[in-house]
């Protein structure tokens, strides 16, 4: 009993870095591609619409409740403490740094990493990336290099517009609800504003954005067993994504505290 124990350890473990250095691979190919994506613009200029353009809507709506969310836990947690004043300051801050890059990523993996990795699965079991390769294309330069790049370009993008309609959304309960006037919300948004606030935040959606949809690329790669598979690697891609953010958000935090 205790030996299958160890056993079934031991292949998870081995799994694990197997699995791991196929996603290094698979990065490191990226990377060696990325001078062919002019080759590839139509598509890549397809990815930039798909991941960004089309997602404003879902970023929308999730950044609006975001921002009055974090404008009522503020004010929750400012009571007895700190004047309404710094209500600005507390919620910005938090959508900045932290509520903005993390529920975007979040939301980026359900839609668009779930999304890769059905698309690529699909071609996988339907042998069609065995036809790219008879063809003398690689799949990873036509395929995985600008689903990556896109999202390297357009995640923190629509990290600047989650912020923008975060704060905008903090401040209308803050005025309407709470009784701060824009004044005095606006005020304490831009005494206590960091640039490298709003640079961690950037380049949190960046790196967020890329573990997303390399995920992606390398699950729907790996995709077996029909239309069950790739079922499968949807799911999968979207646990792991969403596992890997938050893994990621903490490393960052403790890189810089």
């Amino acid at each position: 009993m205790i030996s299958l124990i160890f056993q079934k350890i031991g292949k998870k473990t081995v799994d694990f870095f197997q699995e791991f250095g196929q996603v290094v691979r698979l990065f490191l190919e990226i990377i060696k591609s990325v001078p062919s994506l002019y080759k590839s613009r139509r598509n890549f200029y397809f990815q930039m619409e798909h991941i960004g353009v089309n997602s404003i809507p879902l970023v929308l709506i999730i950044a609006t409740f975001t921002g009055a969310v974090a404008a009522w836990q503020a004010a929750y947690q400012l009571k007895g403490i700190a004047p309404l004043s710094f209500l600005g300051s507390a919620t910005s801050r938090s959508i900045i740094t932290e509520l903005g890059p993390v529920l975007t990523a979040i939301v980026i993996a359900g839609r668009i990493g779930a999304s890769i990795a059905a698309e690529l699965g699909s071609m996988k079991v339907t042998e069609q990336i065995d036809a790219l390769e008879t063809m003398g294309i690689s799949p990873v330069a036509y395929l995985a290099t600008p689903r990556f790049i896109a999202s390297l370009i357009m995640i923190p993008i629509l990290v600047l517009f989650a912020d923008a309609i975060s704060i905008i959304g903090a401040y209308f309960i803050s005025n309407f609800f709470l009784g701060v006037s824009f004044n005095v919300f606006f005020i304490s948004v831009k005494r206590y504003f960091l640039f490298n606030d709003f640079m961690f935040g950037i380049i949190k959606g960046m790196l967020f954005g890329g573990v997303t949809s390399l995920l992606g690329c390398h699950i729907g790669f790996r995709t077996e067993g029909g239309a069950e598979g790739v079922g499968l690697s949807t799911i999968r891609s979207f646990v792991l994504s969403s596992a890997m953010i938050l893994i990621l958000d903490y490393i960052l935090w403790t890189l810089i505290f």
